[in-house]
C-alpha cells in the first residue's frame, strides 16, 4: 500500500489555521499517516479511507461538538493511536460514541483516552481488528444511563486487550464469535463483561472490581474463561460469574472474591449432551459460593477451592436436582473429616445439606446480619437439631484436605 507521511510542519499549519482536521483527512492519500501535534482538533470527523492518525502522546485532542459520535470509521485498515477523544453526544438511540466502527476489518484503536463520551467504542460488523490499551470513561450519568464502554455487535475474530473501563456501563459482546478478550480492567460499572448469543470466545486474565456483575454468559456456548479475577460484585444483583442457558463452557483458574454470589448458574448447560467444566477456581469469601437457579444439570466442579463463603451452595428452585452435577476433588473449608492414610483426600465424602429452617436466609433484610455471631449460632443449632429431614444438595466423594492441593 502506498505510504505517505504528512510532515508535522505542514500538518500543523493546515490544522491550526482553521481547525480543519476533516479537511486534512479528506486530502490525505489512502495509507497516509497523520501525526497530530498537541492541541484541540474539532470533531465530529469521518474516516472513509485507510489512514493512520497518531497523536503521539495523547496531547492531541479530538473534541466532539456534543452531538453525535466524535470519530466515525467507515473504512477498513484505519488506525487511531495515542489520541484523546472526548465530548460525544448523549443520545442512546443514536449510540453517540467516542469511536464508531461499522462494517470494517483490520482496524486498530490503540492507547487512546476516550472520556466524556456516552459510548466508548462501538463496533458493528467489525472483524479482525485490534482494540488495545485504551482508557474509556462514560459521561457522569447514573449507572443505567451511561453508555457501554465497548460494544460488539455481530463482530468476530477481534482482539481486545489491556483496555481500562472506568465508570462506564457495560462491556457487551452480542452475536459475536471468536473474539479474544484479555488483560482488560473494568471498575465501577454494571456488567464488566456481558455476552449474549455468542460462541467460541476466549476470556482470560481480566480484572474486574467494584462492578454490579463480573462476567455474565447468556444464551452462549463453546467459550473458555480462565485466569480472571472478579472482586466486590455486590448489591442485590451482585455476582462474580453468571451462566444462563450457557453450554459447553470451561471456567478455569478464575478467582471470585468478596461478591454477593460467586457463581450464578441458571439452566446451564442448556444444549442437550453438553457439559460445563468448572475447574481449579478459587471461590472465596463470598456471601454465596454457588447459587443454583432453575434446573441445571451436568456441570462438573473439579479441583475448586471453596473458602470463607457464608454459604457454599444455595438453591432457590424446587426440584432443581443439584445432585446431578458432579463435584469431585474440591477443597471445602467446612469439611469435617479425617485423612488417616495421608493421601490428602478426606476419608469420607463431603456432603452439603439444605435445612428447611434456613428459609429465612432468603429474606434480604435478614441477610444484613450475615456473618454475625447470632447468625452463626442459629446455623449451628440448625445443624445440631434440624426441624425436618435436611435435603442433600451435593456430595463430593474426594474432598481435598488442603487448600491449593493438586
Amino acid at each position: 500500500m502506498y505510504k505517505f507521511i504528512v510532515s508535522l510542519m505542514v500538518l500543523s499549519h493546515l490544522l491550526w489555521a482553521n481547525n480543519a482536521l476533516q479537511e486534512a483527512i479528506d486530502k490525505a492519500k489512502p495509507g497516509s499517516k497523520l501525526e497530530l501535534p498537541a492541541g484541540i482538533y474539532h470533531g465530529n470527523i469521518v474516516i472513509n479511507k485507510p489512514l493512520i492518525i497518531d497523536g503521539k502522546d495523547q496531547n492531541a485532542i479530538i473534541e466532539g461538538d456534543g452531538k453525535g459520535t466524535v470519530v466515525t470509521i467507515g473504512s477498513s485498515r484505519v488506525t487511531l493511536k495515542n489520541l484523546t477523544i472526548r465530548h460525544s453526544g448523549a443520545e442512546h438511540e443514536r449510540v453517540d460514541a467516542g469511536i464508531s466502527m461499522n462494517k470494517v476489518q483490520q482496524c486498530t484503536v490503540e492507547n487512546c483516552k476516550i472520556v466524556d463520551c456516552l459510548f466508548g467504542i462501538d463496533m458493528a460488523q467489525v472483524t479482525r481488528s485490534e482494540i488495545n490499551g485504551n482508557y474509556i470513561e462514560s459521561k457522569p450519568f447514573a449507572l443505567g444511563l451511561r453508555g457501554d464502554g465497548v460494544r460488539l455487535w455481530y463482530s468476530n475474530d477481534n482482539h481486545l486487550s489491556k483496555n481500562h473501563l472506568y465508570k462506564s456501563r457495560d462491556f457487551v459482546v452480542w452475536y459475536s464469535h471468536g473474539n479474544l478478550i484479555e488483560k482488560n480492567r473494568g471498575e465501577y460499572g454494571r456488567y464488566s463483561l456481558h455476552f449474549m448469543y455468542t460462541g467460541k470466545n476466549i476470556v482470560k486474565n481480566n480484572v474486574y472490581k467494584h462492578n454490579s456483575v463480573g462476567i455474565f454468559f447468556m444464551y452462549s456456548q463453546d467459550t473458555v474463561a480462565t485466569g480472571n479475577i472478579i472482586e466486590n460484585s455486590l448489591g442485590t444483583t451482585g455476582l462474580g460469574i453468571g451462566m444462563k442457558d450457557a453450554s459447553n463452557f470451561v471456567l478455569k483458574d478464575n478467582t471470585i472474591i468478596y461478591c454477593a454470589r460467586g457463581l450464578f448458574i441458571d439452566r446451564s448447560p442448556y444444549e442437550p449432551d453438553t457439559v460445563n467444566i468448572i475447574e481449579g477456581n478459587r471461590i472465596i469469601y463470598n456471601s454465596e459460593g454457588i447459587h443454583f437457579h432453575s434446573l441445571s444439570l451436568h456441570n462438573k466442579f473439579l479441583d475448586n477451592t471453596f473458602k470463607g463463603n457464608i454459604e457454599n451452595v444455595t438453591n432457590d428452585s424446587y426440584n432443581s436436582k443439584v445432585t446431578e452435577n458432579l463435584f469431585d476433588g474440591n477443597y471445602w473449608d467446612d469439611y469435617e473429616g479425617f485423612d488417616r492414610n495421608g493421601d490428602g483426600i478426606g476419608d469420607r465424602p463431603y456432603n452439603y445439606y439444605a435445612y428447611a429452617d434456613k428459609i429465612w436466609l432468603l429474606n434480604p433484610n435478614v441477610k444484613f446480619f450475615y456473618g454475625s455471631p447470632v447468625i452463626s449460632i442459629l446455623n449451628f443449632l440448625a445443624k445440631l437439631a434440624p426441624f425436618s429431614e435436611p435435603v442433600l444438595l451435593l456430595s463430593d466423594k474426594h474432598p481435598k484436605m488442603y487448600e491449593g492441593q493438586v
